[in-house]
């Protein structure tokens, strides 16, 4: 039986990167080995690059491996969250001046989007408010 502070096999880790990130990669890019660069996996990346995915064959058994959540990143960490902001740390491999850079602009493209929110639900009132309708 292990105590809370130790920690858990590498093999039973999430990774950090994004699921979702990787599986677009993997599904544009998937021949050029782009999800494998996103993982830090670079020796099999360059390979899969060199041999244009397997012919296909590679790349496609690897979206079906992140669609399902069996890929793994450099440190053997299966890739599980589709969104790495639920993680509690998102940043935590990072140093902590890149990671309070990234946390930063994260609280700014969240303020845009909330802005562009509001303003859709504005321009979305404009036509009943006025009587006109839009074409």
């Amino acid at each position: 039986m292990t105590d809370a502070n130790t920690p858990l096999p590498v093999a039973y880790q999430t990774s950090p990167r994004s699921r979702g990130v990787a599986l677009a990669l993997s599904i544009l890019l998937g021949c050029f080995g782009a999800h494998r660069f996103y993982v830090g996996r670079i020796g099999s990346a360059v390979a899969q690059l060199l041999t244009l995915g397997g012919l296909g064959l590679w790349a496609l058994y690897d979206a079906i491996m992140i669609g399902t959540g069996n890929f793994r990143d450099v440190r053997g960490r299966r890739l599980l969250s589709w969104d790495p902001t639920d993680l509690d740390e998102p940043y935590a491999d990072l140093p902590a001046a890149v990671a309070a850079e990234l946390a930063a602009l994260r609280a700014e493209l969240d303020e845009v989007n909330e802005r562009l929110d509001f303003t859709d639900r504005m321009l979305a009132r404009l036509p009943a408010a006025t009587g006109e309708e839009r074409s």
